[in-house]
């Protein structure tokens, strides 16, 4: 690596010279050599650029580097690149490769995304279930909007009662800051759509209450198409207001309302079909007939039957996970955080978020001065696991040459692990005990170098209206 050229394009790129960053970063490397430090920054730059057939070869080229890590967030960012190239198809194959990474630590980021792409490609079955992926991963700080892109997917496969539910639990999950406005507008449709009048006449009217949002003219329609309905059902009025209904988008009529023109061949799917929720028919009208029977006095339950359902998947699959957490096991697991510290602190980039938040100043420090600045590889050869604390012994390869073990000590954080503590492991003595030190040897004790933090998958802000459809920016900016 030219050092000098790659501190040239970091400083441009933080001062937001991504041209000047482009010229600086593909200097830095030298012919044949590849580095994912350098094409993972590279990519992000061409991505402010807008250059995104590019910017997912950088990826691409950043991902051939297996010592460098990262892998989820430079298969979602390429997946990212390709979807705003106009290249939903191979941005799937991206996108499904970042899901499938154990490691990565936001797999939500790559759900959406892939939910993007298969709708895209008008596979809304598919697009649904990334989207319901990312409306149950725990990291996921805005379920809410995976919830209603789901809601979107079951309205375009005819599930008008699918919609409900997932629009509905959607504002359950909305946060008290976020407009409301835009899911009632959708939950409207999706009642208009089941000819739930009265439903969809309160939903547009929660819409507009604050009178900072405008329903959109298919909303505006719908509504008129369900004050229609109901002053013909309060009345037993017909004629012109039967011809009103079934002229109006399939409103009313004996169509489905999604598909006017009857042009699928069939109305309603059969539930089976949408492989989200695993419910009869009999029950799907059992619920019908019980939302009409029953009005809810607070809106607080108006997501329960939803978040059953989300709560029965959460069940089925993580019946294993209290036995797994007695057992020592997290996400990640213990071997995979030794290796981020290990190769994170090589790559010299910032260890405090591998760190255990009680530790001390001078814990850090201490934990900072013993591991190998520079180190090529790493080995985990063994974890003690407990429920609440666990050691690793690991292996590392230093740059110099050699190998030295290490002995770490790791608390739970959550439904993963922290580092509370390395030491030097050396083999033991012959006549005498085996010796541990809180240091390094002599001659690796200085204080490390100045490193760069490396790339993380987060993105600055600024780049979120590069991707099509107010899709998020990439990640490890």
């Amino acid at each position: 690596m030219n050092q000098q050229a790659f501190d040239a394009g970091r400083d441009a790129y933080r001062q937001g010279d991504y041209v000047s960053a482009v010229r600086w970063l593909e200097q830095a490397k030298q012919p044949g050599e590849v580095s994912g430090r350098i094409d993972h920054l590279l990519g992000n730059c061409l991505m402010k650029l807008g250059n995104y057939d590019q910017a997912a070869i950088a990826y691409g080229d950043a991902l051939q580097d297996a010592s460098y890590g990262h892998a989820g967030a430079l298969a979602s960012n390429r997946g990212r690149a390709l979807l705003a190239a106009g290249k939903p198809q191979e941005a799937v194959a991206s996108l499904v490769m970042a899901t499938k990474d154990s490691g990565y630590s936001t797999p939500y980021k790559a759900y959406i995304a892939l939910g993007n792409a298969y709708s895209e490609i008008g596979d809304f079955r598919e697009a649904g279930v990334a989207y319901r992926n990312a409306a149950i991963d725990e990291t996921n700080p805005d379920p809410s909007g995976a919830l209603r892109s789901l809601g979107g997917c079951f309205m375009k496969m005819g599930r008008a009662v699918d919609a409900v539910e997932a629009y509905r639990t959607a504002l359950d999950f909305s946060t008290p800051l976020e407009s409301q406005d835009a899911i009632y507008e959708d939950l409207g449709l999706a009642y208009a759509a089941a000819n739930r009048w009265s439903e969809a006449i309160d939903s547009f009217g929660h819409a507009t209450d604050s009178g900072n949002h405008k329903l959109s003219d298919e909303a505006a329609a719908a509504l008129e198409v369900a004050k229609a309905a109901v002053s013909s059902q309060s009345t037993g009025a017909s004629g012109s207001t039967d011809a009103f209904l079934a002229a109006a988008s399939g409103y009313g009529s004996g169509n489905d309302p999604l598909d006017p023109l009857g042009k699928s061949g069939e109305f309603i799917p059969s539930p089976e079909d949408t492989g989200f929720f695993d419910i009869t028919e009999q029950e799907m009208v059992q619920l019908e007939m019980d939302n009409r029977s029953i009005r809810r006095k607070h809106r607080s339950h108006s997501g329960l039957r939803g978040l059953l359902i989300f709560l029965l998947f959460l069940i089925l699959i993580g019946g294993g996970l209290s036995y797994a957490y007695y057992c020592g096991y997290g996400w990640p697991l213990q071997e995979s955080v030794v290796e981020d510290l290990f190769t994170t602190k090589a790559n010299g980039g910032d260890i405090s978020g591998l760190l255990a938040k009680n530790l001390s100043d001078e814990d850090k420090m201490s934990i900072e001065a013993v591991l190998p600045s520079g180190a090529t590889g790493v080995t985990v050869e063994g974890v003690d696991r407990s429920m609440t604390e666990s050691s690793a012994l690991a292996t590392a390869t230093l740059s110099a040459g050699g190998e030295q073990s290490y002995r770490i000590s790791l608390v739970r954080s959550g439904l993963g692990w922290k580092v509370s503590g390395v030491t030097v492991e050396y083999p033991a003595l012959e006549g005498g005990q085996p010796t541990i030190s809180t240091g390094l040897p002599a001659e690796q004790q200085a204080a490390p170098a100045e490193g760069e933090a490396a790339v993380t998958e987060a993105a600055p802000e600024t780049t979120e209206v590069v991707v099509p459809e107010g899709e998020a920016a990439p990640e490890g900016a």
